[in-house]
C-alpha cells in the first residue's frame, strides 16, 4: 500500500509538472470562479444577518411632514400608545433625525452641505406586538393628518433584497460559467496526460494492472489542480470579509450587518469542496476516451 502511495503521489506531480501551462490555467479558473462563489456566499449570509436584525428591530416608521403641527404629531403617538397591536414605538423628533442622518453619511460629508434639521421629517419607529399586523398598522396611519409616508420593515428589506438578488444572480452565472470552463481546461490537461502516456498505460494493462489503479494518478491530478485553486479562493475570501465586509460595517446604515467566523469557516469549507468535486468530475471526464471504466 505504501508503494502504490508512493507510485501514485510521483506520477500525480510529474504529470502536473509536464503540463505545467494547462494546470496553471485550470488553477487559476477554479480560483477565480471559487472566488466569485465565495463572494456570492458572503454576501448572501451578510444581508440575510442584517435583514434579519432590521425586522427585530422595528417593524415600521411613520414619517411625519416637515410641517406637521403638534397637535397631529401628538395624534399619532396617542392612537400609538392607545393601539394593543403596538408592542413598543420610538419617537425621533428632527434634532435626532439630523445626527441620524449625519452619522449614516460621515464618508460623504458633500451630502451633509447645507442640510439642517429642519430639512428633515420626525418619525415614529414602531414594532407591532404580532409582525403580522405590520400591514395593517401600516394602513390604519397611511393618509392620516401630517403623515408624509408609513414605510414597513418589509418593503426596505424587499428593496436590499432585490438589489443584492441582481448582483448574486449575476455572480453566479458568471462562477457557473468559469468553473465550465476550469472542468474542460481540466479535462483536457488528463487527456494530454493519458495521451502522452497512451504506450505506458497499455503495457501496465497487459501485465494486469487494474483500470484504477491506472487511472487513480489522473484522477489525484484534477483533484490537486481543484483544491490548489478552492484553496487559493478561501484566502481571498478571508481577505474579501476583513477588507470589505468588516469596514463596512462602521456605520449605523450597516451596524446590523456581519459575517461572522464560523460562517466564513463553513463558506471555505464548501469552497473546498466544489474545487475538488469539480477536479474529480473533469479528471473522470477525461479518462474516458482512453481508459475504459
Amino acid at each position: 500500500m505504501f508503494t502504490h502511495s508512493r507510485y501514485f503521489l510521483r506520477e500525480t506531480f510529474l504529470s502536473l509538472r509536464r503540463n505545467l501551462l494547462m494546470t496553471v490555467a485550470g488553477v487559476l479558473t477554479v480560483f477565480v470562479s471559487l472566488f466569485l462563489l465565495g463572494g456570492v456566499l458572503l454576501l448572501s449570509t451578510w444581508v440575510g444577518n442584517g435583514t434579519q436584525r432590521w425586522t427585530q428591530d422595528f417593524e415600521l416608521e411613520i414619517f411625519m411632514m416637515q410641517d406637521a403641527t403638534d397637535a397631529q404629531v401628538a395624534a399619532i403617538e396617542t392612537d400609538l400608545t392607545k393601539s394593543e397591536f403596538v408592542e413598543r414605538f420610538d419617537f425621533i423628533d428632527q434634532d435626532d433625525a439630523y445626527e441620524i442622518y449625519q452619522d449614516l453619511f460621515k464618508d460623504q460629508p458633500e451630502l451633509l452641505v447645507g442640510v439642517t434639521p429642519s430639512d428633515l421629517p420626525p418619525s415614529f419607529r414602531v414594532v407591532p406586538t404580532d409582525p403580522e399586523m405590520t400591514n395593517q398598522l401600516a394602513q390604519a396611519f397611511r393618509g392620516r393628518p401630517g403623515v408624509y409616508q408609513v414605510a414597513t420593515a418589509e418593503e426596505l428589506v424587499d428593496s436590499i433584497l432585490r438589489i443584492t438578488g441582481f448582483i448574486r444572480v449575476g455572480f453566479v452565472l458568471i462562477s457557473v460559467v468559469l468553473l465550465a470552463s476550469s472542468l474542460f481546461l481540466i479535462v483536457n490537461t488528463i487527456r494530454l496526460a493519458t495521451f502522452a502516456r497512451r504506450r505506458e498505460i497499455q503495457v501496465m494493462k497487459l501485465v494486469g494492472a487494474t483500470n484504477w489503479f491506472v487511472r487513480v494518478p489522473f484522477m489525484l491530478e484534477g483533484m490537486i489542480q481543484g483544491l490548489i485553486g478552492a484553496f487559493v479562493a478561501v484566502l481571498g475570501v478571508v481577505v474579501l470579509k476583513v477588507a470589505v465586509f468588516e469596514r463596512i460595517n462602521g456605520g449605523s446604515l450597516t451596524s446590523g450587518f456581519y459575517v461572522t467566523n464560523g460562517e466564513v469557516v463553513t463558506i471555505g469549507l464548501l469552497i473546498i469542496l466544489v474545487g475538488v468535486l469539480v477536479g474529480a468530475i473533469g479528471s473522470f471526464i477525461g479518462l474516458r476516451r482512453f481508459i475504459e471504466v
